[in-house]
């Protein structure tokens, strides 16, 4: 396409100081220093792809070199290789709110979901086997699935084969609606801590604590929540829970998923999955599979190494990190963003679908706008990295560890002159900010 005329609208003063301000005011601003970004640009889809820690290129390279090239099958114990998914698992723990030992790190987001989910109906099947607390209907069979209705597809497609496999209806739901629907026949729901397309961020503990309430288990999928906000697994009770590590924890591209499972279940959870890794023995080679203690039980085969630590070598960067310090500059950033759109966009030309209400918003702001495939492909020539979900949605990732007060600014104001620049119809809605 042609790249549509600069139209530049006023530069706001006050916008510009207030920006300086805050950046300077900013605990976390020194942050920013630890990864490789291009500072002629704004990069604003972390919750695609994290930006590069600077370090971990050395680290992966002592990886290849030393630890493959010298030590070669040695670094499996004397590298630690082996032990790297629960040990890395430990540190991405405290970032979701989990203790030791409940979370194992290893194969992809959709491949522990399928896991957690199938997992999560057997044990709601023992529980009522059991006369447990999932079991107060009476035993009566708990036959539904459900499942938020706006999920990332993956998720839905996973779930679908998972209740085919187990014997079970998938109810598809709005989330609003997942407490009333809860009931005796639930075994289990699995629903996104926050909406990849809109950045809503749904009621955790509040739908845990229904299901729970209703004798069912609840899985969480994390991946726009992690290392973005607090999470509170423990705290909360949530039974399940995956997530990526190649967006907010910035492990890089396809870098290994993690799974969650609450202590409390560890003793039956029963993987779908169960991998020469996952067993009691993995080298006694025995034809009969006995699982492991622990979260371990989640492994499957043999972890992707150079993966793994480019991830272990990323997480250096959240040491002494509060996440309450990081929710903190993710809502004063997208509160800022939203201002400066209200301010620099032409009126009516976008709309915000992401909550105004803290309580209800992740790190990501999605502004729709009919003409978005040609808005943001103008954005990234001009140096405004976000991302596209058709037909007409512009996301905007704001990754508190890297980015500042002044990009969102820079951010506002090139959409500004971009929506200038390209013809459009006013969407009729309120403009961002108001809703």
């Amino acid at each position: 396409m042609s790249e549509p005329q600069a139209v530049s609208p006023a530069v706001s003063p006050d916008l510009v100081a207030r920006a300086a301000a805050l950046d300077a005011a900013d605990g976390l601003a020194p942050l920013r220093g630890l990864f490789a970004l291009n500072e002629g640009s704004v990069y604003l889809d972390g919750n695609s792809l994290g930006a590069l820690p600077r370090h971990v290129p050395e680290r992966i390279r002592d990886v290849m070199t030393r630890q493959w090239g010298e030590l070669g099958i040695r670094s499996w114990t004397e590298g630690g290789w082996w032990t790297a998914p629960e040990r890395i698992g430990d540190r991405i723990a405290p970032l979701v709110g989990a203790g030791p030992g409940q979370i194992v790190v290893g194969d992809s987001t959709s491949v522990n979901v399928f896991k957690a989910v199938v997992a999560a109906v057997r044990l709601a099947d023992g529980d009522a086997d059991e006369g447990g607390d999932a079991g107060a209907d009476g035993g009566q069979e708990r036959t539904e699935l459900l499942v938020d209705a706006t999920t990332f597809p993956t998720d839905g497609y996973i779930a679908r084969s998972a209740a085919r496999m187990t014997g079970r209806r998938i109810v598809p739901l709005d989330p609003a609606e997942l407490p009333g629907a809860l009931g005796p026949r639930t075994a289990a729901v699995l629903i996104n801590h926050v909406d990849f397309r809109t950045g809503r961020l749904h009621d955790l503990p509040g739908i845990t604590a229904a299901a729970h309430a209703a004798g069912a288990l609840a899985v969480w999928d994390l991946c726009h929540s992690a290392g973005a906000l607090p999470v509170g697994l423990d705290e909360h009770g949530v039974d399940l829970a995956v997530g990526c590590t190649y967006k907010y924890l910035n492990g890089g591209p396809g870098s290994p998923a993690f799974l969650y499972v609450a202590e409390r279940h560890q003793g039956r959870f029963d993987s779908p999955l169960p991998g020469w890794n996952a067993h009691a023995d993995p080298f006694a080679m025995a034809p009969g599979f006995v699982a492991a203690d622990g979260a371990v039980r989640g492994r499957v085969g043999t972890p992707d190494i150079l993966s793994m630590l480019a991830l272990d070598a990323a997480l250096d960067v959240w040491e002494s990190v509060r996440m309450a310090d990081v929710r903190a500059k993710s809502l004063a950033l997208t509160d800022f963003f939203l201002e400066c759109v209200t301010a620099y966009a032409p009126p009516g030309r976008v709309s915000s679908l992401t909550p105004a209400a803290h309580a209800e918003r992740g790190s990501q702001v999605a502004l729709r706008c009919p003409e978005a495939p040609a808005v943001m492909e103008a954005l990234i020539a001009r140096g405004v990295v976000g991302d596209l979900r058709r037909p007409d949605l512009l996301r905007f990732g704001f990754t508190p560890l890297y980015v500042g007060f002044a990009d969102a600014e820079r951010a506002a104001r090139v959409l500004g002159e971009v929506l200038a620049g390209v013809p459009g119809e006013v969407s009729g809605e309120e403009p961002p900010g108001d809703r």
